[in-house]
């Protein structure tokens, strides 16, 4: 069972802080090999969500409201799975919870991604739906893609 905690950047012990940021890095520098500055100062703005199985992080992600991170929608990003926690539907419950908090928290309803191209099928399986925008993200092959409460 995964216990779950939100807190704000200043909430977060160095602890905590350690762990979310070694496993982005195991993640998102090492597996992916993306070569990038994780430190992109919109930490201070999120909602860090963290998911403990038996007291070890295993699952994280990090909330914005609309204006924080994209200009006219709430959304989530550095979306990580410890890698020996994966195929236990643990990425659909990280999302899940991500979603959860952007609409217990936020005014504007629709949610807004910039997805790994290989996870498209994942998030439209949950709801998201492309809307046209393909890019480079370090290195990387995105599309936006967006989550409406009130058409899902």
């Amino acid at each position: 069972m995964i216990e779950w905690k939100e807190q704000k950047f200043s909430d977060l012990n160095t602890k905590e802080l350690y762990e979310i940021f070694k496993l982005r890095c195991e993640v998102f520098v090492v597996e992916q090999e993306i070569l990038y500055n994780d430190f992109d100062d919109k930490d201070y703005k999120a909602i860090h969500l963290s998911g403990f199985k038996k007291g070890k992080l295993m699952a994280y992600g990090r909330i914005f409201n609309k204006g924080d991170y994209y200009p006219n929608n709430p959304g989530f990003g550095r979306v990580a799975v410890v890698e020996r926690e994966r195929g236990n539907d643990y990425g659909k419950e990280l999302v899940k919870k991500c979603m959860e908090v952007c609409e217990r928290n936020f005014e504007e309803k629709e949610i807004k991604i910039s997805a790994q191209a290989y996870l498209e099928k994942f998030y439209l399986d949950l709801g998201f739906e492309y809307r046209g925008e393909r890019y480079m993200e370090d290195g990387i092959p995105h599309c936006a893609m967006y989550y409406n409460k009130k058409t899902n």
